[in-house]
């Protein structure tokens, strides 16, 4: 079975991009992408929209359209969303929607539950977040455990909180084993304590571009994961537990 990269941005200046904090990224098109991932092994994904993309969908359909059904797409959209178009959405192969309470662009924390709520009863969509885990308090914390389907980004990105990674992979989120180069802590171990507390948790991603990342993603990052883990386990963490939380059948 192919890899799948359960985490990446395109960034094609063709369509809408809006500076966020005075950032705005380099191009990284569907041929850039895969340049990068190809060799890899990698033969599906998830493109993922950031900050800099705020409710744009254009730029995600028009990827989606030309990578094929092995990929889906993860959304910014505002509570506003009509039913008819986060269904549109769905049929091109969108399959969650993303708060980035790190950098913005996206809906307010605030409506989490509301929204989560509405996607996943529409269309089995689950939320993401991208938040430094140490931010979520124990009232963040309860509503992540009530919620049907959850992802966090970058293993939660700090030492302080990988407690409640720990719990929240226990109770059945999705912790993306991504942006290494992001983390202030070591990554093995932790991803050995997530795979201990819940196999199905780690979803591999190469977090291409890794746009402000201090340390990009490279061939070591995808070496660590294979060598922490073998056989079935391995094959879950690069594949196999993403395929099934994205619904990926081919």
């Amino acid at each position: 079975m192919s890899l799948f990269d359960s985490h990446f941005h395109i960034i094609d200046p063709r369509f809408p991009l809006v500076p966020n904090q005075g950032f705005l990224p380099e191009p990284f098109t569907v041929a850039d992408y895969k340049a990068k991932a190809e060799p890899l092994g990698i033969g599906g994904g998830a493109v993922v929209s950031g900050s800099f993309q705020a409710f744009d969908q254009s730029y995600l359909l028009e990827a989606l359209s030309i990578l094929g059904k092995t990929f889906v797409g993860v959304t910014q959209l505002p509570a506003s969303a009509t039913d008819e178009e986060i269904l549109a959405l769905s049929d091109a192969g969108v399959r969650g929607v993303r708060f980035n309470v790190r950098r913005g662009g996206s809906e307010e924390l605030s409506r989490i539950k509301e929204l989560a709520v509405r996607v996943y009863d529409l269309a089995a969509w689950h939320v993401e977040l991208y938040i430094d885990a140490k931010e979520i308090d124990d009232f963040l914390a309860e509503v992540l455990f009530s919620l049907p389907k959850v992802s966090i980004d970058h293993v939660g990105l700090s030492k302080e909180g990988l407690p409640i990674i720990l719990r929240l992979a226990e109770k059945g989120v999705r912790i993306k084993a991504t942006g290494f180069g992001r983390l202030d802590f070591e990554v093995q171990p932790v991803l050995v304590k997530i795979a201990g507390v819940n196999p199905d948790s780690l979803l591999f991603g190469t977090d291409l571009p890794c746009t402000r990342a201090p340390v990009p993603f490279s061939d070591n990052d995808l070496n660590l994961i294979r060598e922490t883990f073998e056989g079935d386990m391995l094959a879950k963490v690069l594949s196999k537990n993403a395929r099934k939380f994205y619904g990926i059948s081919v």
